[in-house]
């Protein structure tokens, strides 16, 4: 098994984790602005994207410019990682390769803890990659834990580029953001993003 093989129900059961659903978990986040530069970009992609409707256009076009402009905001503090292998627990199936992970240190050339966001990329729905998700954080969880950079939440997005649906994991308690952000509220995005990298969400 791999990340990708988890549902929400077979990761709550393999981790035993508590989970609280409610809808509006991060809605009192203040909104951040978007740049023109990235409001511009959206206006040119989303359509582009939708059009050739592959996960990987989805994540080229609109999720890398999302986490791009919140490393810019962020003030080049965080760094971020796209496609790489992140295999953490190969026994407790903790493995496989996520779509992007963002990291508190602005190193750019290694992947260091603290990791704070995974953010995993679906065609479709973006219900569809919660296990998934789900199952990085608590990889995300151990690194961080292995490497002496124990930080208290850990959070997780679920996007199809265009919806975006927010996580927040804390020891064995999971919430999950049952509202479902349209990227036409990108400042929305921004602002729950650049809380979670402040651990204010």
């Amino acid at each position: 098994m791999s990340y990708s093989d988890f549902t929400l129900e077979s990761v709550l059961t393999a981790f035993q984790l508590k989970k609280v659903e409610s809808a509006g978990l991060f809605s009192e986040i203040e909104p951040m602005p978007p740049s023109a530069y990235l409001t511009t970009g959206l206006a040119k992609k989303v359509a582009l994207a939708a059009a050739i409707g592959t996960e990987k256009a989805r994540s080229e076009l609109i999720v890398a410019d999302v986490l791009v402009e919140l490393r810019e905001k962020s003030n080049y503090r965080i760094s971020f990682f796209s496609g790489i292998d992140f295999s953490v627990d190969p026994e407790n199936d903790l493995t496989g390769v996520c779509d992007f992970l963002v990291s508190l240190s602005p190193g750019q050339l290694l992947l260091e803890a603290p990791l704070i966001i995974l953010v995993e990329a679906k065609k479709d729905d973006p219900k569809l990659g919660i296990g998934q998700c789900i199952a990085e954080m608590l990889a995300a969880q151990r690194f961080n834990a292995e490497k002496g950079n124990d930080i208290p939440s850990i959070y997780g997005a679920t996007t199809t580029g265009t919806e975006w649906q927010f996580l927040k994991l804390v020891d064995k308690n999971l919430q999950i953001d049952m509202e479902i952000y349209p990227i036409q509220q990108c400042d929305k995005i921004l602002g729950i993003l650049s809380s979670m990298v402040s651990q204010e969400a």
